[in-house]
């Protein structure tokens, strides 16, 4: 149980309680684009111990506190002024929503005497934040200040985590009151029912073609490392959701890949011919389901135990064989009682399946158009990343080579939008390298994803962050690009673009940059933006035909072409 701070009943300004909050729930760092609508908030934020990172764009200050809110499990804390400043957060909010990453964001608010006059940069923000947050609220009274942060606390913890807006009007941050903080949140949690577990090994006992699927938050590297223990003993075939690969050991001998974008086709098939599936965290939304084929609905074909921390999830699109209403770590803490078969007759089938995720995440196979061959990049990086490298990535088709084909061992390293948000991968390694800085950090970016919020390359060097960027530039939206080539061949529209020299980009900035054009430059040119101890970015020149890595933009053209024929 955590102690109560110890009342303080002098008086304080608004914003200096506000302040006072975040400390007593433990927040050691706060991003920020500042505004003078909560300047009483910045004043408190002056003699605390909370480092702030000033950001340059707003979106990119949510989305650096929601990639603090994934590597820590506790709520990313960012600021913005109002108007503008709360419509350009709203992309990290819809991340943190779909994610269910913990955040909070602090709006600046208009005076409250001024509403619904439409005054300067005046919104409603329960009204603009209503569908994208867990909670939206206004604090008009500078007393309910630690009653109403408390709330956002557990609101955005408990349940399925996710975004909570509180917005400050400027006038109730300069008002003073005499009120006691409120003691550090807890996170609400549930375990699974005896009676729970003892059906669980009874569909285990029952079964012949049993799988595991994780995904979701609520993680921790205790809980993944007492589901692989798991899983070892009842040799269960187990994978990861879209974008969730740090949720199990890519190097652990019951690993078969993950069920998100450009899947193994024999990962397709095992999760089709399962007659159990363990579906622990996720939610099987659109990606991870193949657009909701993969099971059927409401009743899947499969049996289906769901694991959810979330009661309002269980149920909502798959009736579950056996519902549990738990965090994942909570339900990894009591795996230790679950046996299956002492020869499960599954286990060849495990290995079989293992051998299909090793061929298919190999990068020395892959061959593509171009003299820069990311196929060779991704297989150096897996020989020279330390295993405790955090890895990000906005969205794109550039991600498949990161998502396919780097194998993730550790929790805590991968920050990677399952909302498919581009601009994300930048502001994600800006915000994990400054409250983790003393591990390696690697951006994937596209160039289209990178300009989405590129300008957060200032803030790394102004914090002297040196992350490394691999900003992979093929001319074009590629995404958009590849359907619309699936759809409309041979018709390009709205999806080329002209780039500038991101290396001269690099170097404007103060950073370190360098052009990459074939694959024998990549090599050198990592270890010297390595060795540079500054931000870099590492152009990499790919041959627009190299769409994925194993197919090419003719090849999509021509196959759309002769189906219509």
């Amino acid at each position: 149980m955590t102690t109560p701070t110890s009342p303080s009943l002098a008086p304080r300004l608004g914003g200096h309680i506000l302040v006072d909050q975040l400390a007593a729930h433990g927040v050691k760092h706060v991003f920020c684009v500042p505004g003078e609508s909560y300047l009483a908030v910045l004043d408190g934020l002056h003699d605390a111990q909370i480092d702030v990172t000033v950001c340059r764009q707003e979106g990119g200050a949510a989305m650096m506190a929601d990639a603090h809110g994934k590597l820590s499990g506790e709520p990313g804390i960012c600021m913005v002024t109002r108007g503008p400043g709360a419509a350009n957060a709203m992309a990290g909010i819809h991340i943190a929503k779909q994610d269910s990453t913990p955040l909070i964001l602090f709006v600046g608010q208009i005076e409250r005497g001024m509403r619904e006059r439409e005054a300067f940069q005046e919104m409603d923000y329960r009204a603009v934040f209503g569908t994208q947050a867990k909670w939206v609220t206004e604090i008009d009274q500078v007393e309910r200040i630690p009653e109403l942060i408390s709330r956002a606390f557990h609101v955005a913890t408990s349940g399925r985590p996710g975004p909570v807006v509180i917005a400050l009007p400027e006038d109730m941050l300069t008002e003073t009151a005499s009120v006691a903080d409120a003691p550090h949140y807890e996170v609400i949690d549930t375990a699974p029912a005896a009676g729970q577990l003892d059906e669980l090994r009874q569909l285990l006992s029952q079964a012949r073609a049993p799988m595991a699927i994780l995904g979701g938050s609520r993680w921790s590297a205790e809980a993944v490392a007492q589901f692989a223990d798991f899983a070892q003993r009842l040799a269960l075939p187990t994978a990861v959701s879209f974008r969730r690969q740090m949720l199990f050991p890519a190097d652990h001998p019951c690993f078969i890949g993950d069920v998100g974008l450009g899947l193994n086709p024999a990962l397709a098939k095992r999760v089709a011919d399962a007659d159990l599936v363990l579906l622990v965290g996720g939610r099987m939304s659109e990606s991870p389901s193949q657009a909701y084929t993969m099971l059927d609905i409401p009743v899947p074909r499969q049996k289906l135990v769901h694991v959810h921390p979330d009661s309002a999830e269980l149920g909502r699109v798959y009736r579950a064989t056996l519902a549990i209403n738990t965090s994942p770590a909570a339900f990894a803490r009591t795996l230790a009682d679950v046996q299956g078969p002492a020869q499960p007759a599954w286990a060849g089938g495990t290995a079989a399946l293992r051998q299909s995720y090793l061929d298919w995440s190999d990068p020395a196979k892959v061959r593509t158009p171009g003299a820069l061959q990311m196929g060779e990049v991704m297989a150096y990086l897996e020989r020279t990343l330390p295993a405790d490298a955090i890895m990000t990535n906005g969205a794109g088709n550039y991600a498949t080579w990161l998502h396919r084909f780097h194998r993730f061992t550790r929790y805590g390293t991968q920050l990677a939008p399952t909302s498919g948000s581009m601009g994300y991968g930048l502001p994600a390694a800006v915000g994990a390298k400054r409250v983790q800085p003393g591990k390696t950090v690697v951006c994937f970016a596209g160039d289209g994803c990178f300009m989405m919020h590129g300008q957060e390359f200032a803030t790394a060097v102004q914090y002297q962050l040196p992350i490394i960027v691999v900003l992979i530039d093929n001319g074009m939206y590629g995404t958009i690009r590849m359907h619309q080539e699936k759809h409309y061949p041979g018709r390009v529209s709205a999806t080329a673009l002209q780039n500038p020299d991101f290396a001269a980009y690099a170097q404007a900035f103060g950073g370190h940059g360098e052009r990459v054009e074939s694959t024998g430059q990549f090599a050198p040119a990592f270890e010297r933006a390595l060795a540079s101890g500054k931000p870099a970015i590492l152009h990499c020149l790919l041959d627009p035909e190299t769409i994925t890595p194993s197919t090419t933009l003719e090849k999509i053209r021509d196959a759309a072409l002769a189906a219509r024929k």
